[in-house]
Formats: structure tokens, C-alpha cells, sequence
């Protein structure tokens, strides 16, 4: 029971963190490509990568700590059904070049954010 409150307790904040960081990055940017989703599931990808290379070091994801931010943090801040369905519906728009541009970016730039937060904690670390 103590891990499901820990688990809805981050998601919580994880939502309320993407509902808000969502909604600013829309509001600034242009129609109609999923930016908002994007920055939100690259910003997810650095942070797990930053988390992991700092557990491995620092055990900072054993236990609770890591249900907390694992799942229930970084689980609700980033969203995969939100992503598939905006890349599907530009697509079936007849917009191609964004819907198949969406799915490129998002996995060139979700990668290569994990890779850069585990780095950049293993360069500080060396």
C-alpha cells in the first residue's frame, strides 16, 4: 500500500509538471506540430538518463526513491499514447512530413537525451 502512494504521489507531480510545462511550450509554438509532446518526452529522457547514471553511483533509485521517480514522476511527465496519437492524426491529415517527422524526432532526440543526462553524470563523476 506504501508504494502505491508513493507511485500516485509522483504522478501526480509528474502530471501537474507536464500539464503546465505542456501547455507553455503550446501556447509558443507553432501549429500544427506536437511540440509540446515532444519537449516534454525529450525533457523525460534527459532526466531518466541524468537519474540512472546518478543511481549507479549513488544508489538514488533503490527503493522508494526509484517508484517515486521512476514511475510515478518521470511516468506521468512523459507519454508514449499522446505521441502515437498526435504522429497517427497528422498523418491521417494527409500531413506526412510532420506526423513521420514527429515519430524521427521524437526517437532521435529522445536517445539522444537519455544518452546525454547518463554523459554528462559520467563526465562530472570521472
Amino acid at each position: 500500500m506504501t508504494r502505491l502512494l508513493i507511485v500516485g504521489l509522483g504522478g501526480a507531480l509528474g502530471a501537474i509538471a507536464r500539464y503546465g510545462l505542456s501547455g507553455y511550450i503550446q501556447r509558443r509554438s507553432p501549429q500544427p506540430f506536437p511540440w509540446h509532446t515532444l519537449s516534454v518526452n525529450v525533457l523525460g529522457c534527459l532526466i531518466l538518463g541524468v537519474l540512472i547514471a546518478l543511481g549507479e553511483r549513488r544508489h538514488l533509485l533503490e527503493g522508494e526513491w526509484g517508484f517515486f521517480l521512476r514511475i510515478g514522476v518521470l511516468g506521468s511527465l512523459t507519454t508514449f499514447s499522446t505521441f502515437g496519437m498526435e504522429s497517427v492524426e497528422l498523418m491521417r491529415a494527409g500531413d506526412w512530413s510532420r506526423g513521420l517527422g514527429n515519430v524521427a524526432l521524437s526517437l532521435m532526440l529522445g536517445f539522444g537525451a537519455y544518452l546525454l543526462g547518463r554523459g554528462v553524470v559520467t563526465w562530472l563523476a570521472a
